[in-house]
């Protein structure tokens, strides 16, 4: 049985580094083969759109718009249901692959047997 990790970032440019480290763990992680589900809540709700991570620049990381790309490729993307509401953001703005789903969802991936939870 495969693990899997999923990863919610609760932070967007308002917090930089604690953004850039969700993204960071979710890539690697797909990157080493495990199974992501990368979850962008509040404002890092907008990096699900088509530009905001190309946008998005902190020294010393990788670029934002790179992570995100490895995570559409090999896992999941999700914008939250309610996050995305509050900012107008509808599922025609989100970048081809990110879904807009919301808690019950959310819940259903941290509580399977073989999941593994980070909030960021």
């Amino acid at each position: 049985m495969t693990r899997v990790l999923i990863v919610k970032c609760t932070a967007g440019v308002d917090d930089a580094e604690r953004c850039a480290q969700a993204f960071t763990a979710a890539a690697t992680a797909a990157a080493s083969g495990a199974q992501v589900s990368l979850w962008l809540t509040g404002e890092a709700a907008w990096l699900g759109l088509p530009g905001k991570a190309e946008e998005f620049v902190l020294p010393h990381s990788a670029p934002l718009a790179e992570l995100r790309d490895t995570v559409l490729e090999l896992g999941t993307l999700t914008v939250c249901t309610q996050c995305a509401a509050r900012r107008g953001i509808e599922p025609a703005h989100v970048i081809a692959g990110v879904r807009i789903s919301g808690a019950a969802t959310f819940v259903d991936e941290v509580l399977a047997d073989n999941a593994q939870a980070l909030v960021y």
